[in-house]
């Protein structure tokens, strides 16, 4: 749905249809499809990573559609079945997405998203047939094609039981795509079509460099990281019923690159690079409670996930320390623990729940990704260590689907050195190869070998429904999975 795959960042696809871990063991599993998209990178940025839509039913028939943002201000439909452009939208900009530098590229300032809930997720089941007669209905003008109802508002309409009368019809759903484009102004898209479902609205200053946006009850929020564009750090949030900006401003930068993650109770939380761990108020952004340390320095995105009643957070520090906080009004820290990782990437982690209902922490450092089980020890939460990944190049937050680990070795040349251009580090990186690997131990299932030519800097590993997507920085969209018949 968005960047991280929901509101807490945790990078976790609960079930798959196809995708099982003893599947993954067998033959199979390839390449399905490849697609050069019409996008000219900006310094390192290229495409975003894909946003996911199943079973979408518009005026073509039924769809599964995979959404991408580009550098140069473009937004891709792709049906991820057939490997066909579906359509292309570029966002009129009023600045040029050829300016900017390694730190400010400009252009897209954030990835696409879809509007999405604050609730933790819950495992979508496809199969089982209809519980009632099959219903039609036409479209509103304007208002794109009739959807499918939203999964959450349909579940939680069931009575506990799931039985009881069936849910009032929520009657024609318009579905969207939102994007922002690199002048700082926010447009929804209808997924039919691609086209503008409102005038474009006034959200962040232009050629601000914005990570991690999404939309949760009609609020659109991101982050503004490196001071770009005359945008101090901080995060915004957009009311889009009144157009009306919030702002919470910080002179510290934004940590990570997943952007504010979000509570089921709508709270916003964010971490610093000075560390600090800020709870702020959903729409208003008006603070909270703060966590502050005066010599730590936070890397990562907060990840949020549920653990005995509470919901609990998990940041990296850059002397390569785990910090597990109580995720409440006024953020406490838990327990914190040693890595001997002392060069995590500035990204974001990953976080599952295994069978045996143990939660598992995942981040990638410069050369691997590493695991860690939290725990109880006399009722309260630790830290213990999991399992070390194979040496990969530069991994960015890898994504957990069905208990399978695909981490993605990035490729990318991340040097100090900050007299190299953008060109020079494109040059001498290398492609990008994608793993999957058992979730419990981390041993190596499979690997893409030489299929990427190209490495990977912006977006990331997202899948559903039996494929896994990345997109490389010379402007091609990998599609890996198990063929099926068309």
């Amino acid at each position: 749905m968005t960047v991280g795959g929901d509101a807490q960042r945790s990078s976790w696809v609960r079930t798959d249809p196809k995708i099982t871990l003893e599947r993954m063991q067998k033959p199979g599993f390839q390449l399905l499809w490849k697609l050069k998209l019409d996008n000219q990178p900006v310094q390192l940025n290229s495409l975003s990573s894909a946003i996911l839509l199943d079973f979408y039913i518009g005026y073509r028939g039924f769809r599964s559609l995979a959404f991408v943002g580009g550098s140069s201000n473009n937004v891709f439909a792709i049906d991820t079945d057939l490997a066909r452009l579906e359509w292309q939208t570029h966002l009129p900009s009023s600045t040029s997405a050829q300016s900017g530098s390694l730190g400010c590229p400009g252009g897209m300032t954030a990835n696409v998203t879809r509007p999405t809930t604050a609730a933790f997720p819950m495992p979508v089941v496809r199969g089982g047939g209809r519980s009632g007669p099959a219903r039609s209905a036409a479209g509103t003008p304007g208002e794109g094609a009739v959807t499918i109802a939203d999964i959450a508002a349909i579940n939680n309409a069931l009575p506990p039981s799931g039985r009881g009368a069936p849910p009032p019809n929520p009657g024609p759903r318009p579905s969207y795509i939102d994007s922002v484009s690199g002048d700082g102004m926010f447009h929804r898209l209808y997924v039919s079509n691609g086209l503008e479902a409102q005038p474009a609205v006034k959200f962040l200053p232009p050629n601000a460099n914005a990570q991690g946006l999404i939309v949760i009850n009609e609020v659109a929020y991101a982050a503004t990281a490196n001071r770009c564009g005359d945008a101090p750090n901080g995060v915004r949030a957009l009311d889009l019923a009144t157009g009306q900006v919030a702002n919470w401003l910080t002179d510290a930068g934004i940590a990570g690159t997943s952007g504010p993650a979000v509570a089921p109770d709508g709270t916003v939380f964010v971490a610093t690079g000075k560390g600090d761990f800020v709870a702020l108020e959903a729409r208003t952004l008006n603070l909270k409670g703060i966590y502050s340390s005066d010599h730590e320095e936070f890397t990562s995105s907060p990840v949020l996930f549920a653990h005995k009643g509470k919901v609990l957070a998990a940041l990296t520090t850059r002397d390569g320390q785990i910090h597990l906080f109580e995720a409440s009004d006024h953020p406490a820290l838990i327990a914190k623990i040693s890595s001997n990782s002392a060069d995590f990437t500035p990204g974001s982690l990953s976080s599952w729940l295994s069978p045996d209902g143990t939660r598992w922490l995942l981040a990638p450092t410069a050369k691997e990704i590493v695991a860690w089980k939290v725990m109880d020890q006399n009722g309260t939460p630790v830290l213990q260590p999991g399992w070390t990944s194979r040496h990969l190049v530069s991994p960015v937050t890898p994504a957990i689907i069905n208990g399978v680990v695909f981490a993605l070795s990035s490729g990318e040349l991340r040097s100090s050195d900050n007299n190299l251009t953008a060109a020079q580090r494109a040059q001498r990186s290398a492609p990008a190869v994608l793993y999957a690997l058992d979730a419990l131990t981390g041993h190596e299932l499979w690997n893409s070998g030489k299929t990427i030519t190209s490495f990977v800097h912006s977006g990331g590993v997202t899948g559903f429904g039996g494929q896994v997507y990345v997109g490389a920085h010379d402007g091609t969209l990998y599609a890996f999975g198990f063929p099926m018949e068309h």
